[in-house]
C-alpha cells in the first residue's frame, strides 16, 4: 500500500511546480520557500560552476529558517558557451529559440541538498536536440504562454516535446530535477523516498 502521509520531510528553496511535482512522484512531500538570489553569473564562470553555486546559494538561504533539510536547484540552457535563462518577452525567447532550432544544445541541472553532512550537491548535464523549427512555430509556441518561464524558452514537458528529436541523459534534469541523482543525495542526507520506505 502507498504511504499517504503529506507530512513535509524536506523544504523546497524554489517555486517551481515541476520541482514540486517531480518530488512528489518520487514519494517527497515538501514545503515550499523560494530563495531569492541574486543570479548574475560571475566573471569567467563556467556554466556547471554557475548552476552548481546558485543550487547551493539557494538551499543556504533556506537554512535556519526551517528544521527540515533543503533542496536548492538550477536549471540552465547552454549552447555555444552562452547561457540560456528565461526570456524577458517575445522578442528575446524567438531568439533563443532560434538559436536552438536544429542542434544539440546541453541542460545543466545542479541540486543541492543540505542535512546532518552539511550541503551535498552535484551537476547532471543532458544533451538535447531540437528539430529545425519554422518563423511560424516559433511565433505561435509563443502565444501559448509556454515560453515565457522557461529557462531556453521551452518545456520539453510541454508543447515543446514535438520540437525534440532526442535526448542524451537525464529527462527528468532536463524537466527541473534529476531523479536519480536527487534521490541519492536525498537518500545521503536522511531523507525518505517513496521506494526507501518498504525492505529490500
Amino acid at each position: 500500500m502507498r504511504d499517504d502521509n503529506h507530512t513535509p520531510v524536506l523544504c523546497l528553496a524554489s517555486a517551481s511546480p515541476r520541482r514540486q511535482a517531480l518530488l512528489a512522484s518520487i514519494g517527497v512531500p515538501v514545503s515550499v520557500m523560494p530563495s531569492d538570489i541574486d543570479e548574475t553569473p560571475l566573471e569567467a564562470e563556467s556554466p556547471t560552476a554557475y548552476v552548481e553555486r546558485l543550487a547551493v546559494a539557494k538551499a543556504q538561504a533556506a537554512v535556519g529558517k526551517t528544521a527540515l533539510p533543503v533542496l536548492g536547484s538550477d536549471t540552465a540552457v547552454v549552447i555555444d558557451g552562452t547561457i540560456l535563462g528565461k526570456p524577458n518577452n517575445q522578442q528575446h525567447a524567438a531568439e533563443m529559440l532560434r538559436m536552438l532550432s536544429g542542434r544539440t544544445h546541453q541542460v545543466l541541472t545542479a541540486v543541492a541538498v543540505s542535512g546532518p553532512l552539511g550541503i551535498l550537491s552535484c551537476c547532471v548535464a543532458t544533451d538535447v536536440t531540437m528539430r529545425e523549427l519554422t518563423a511560424k512555430e516559433i511565433a505561435c509556441y509563443w502565444l501559448t504562454g509556454e515560453p515565457a518561464d522557461k529557462a531556453g524558452g521551452y518545456a520539453i514537458q510541454g508543447l515543446a516535446a514535438i520540437f525534440i528529436e532526442q535526448i542524451q541523459g537525464s529527462h527528468s534534469a532536463v524537466v527541473g530535477l534529476p531523479l536519480f541523482e536527487t534521490t541519492r543525495l536525498l537518500r545521503q542526507q536522511g531523507v525518505p523516498v517513496w521506494a526507501g520506505r518498504y525492505p529490500s
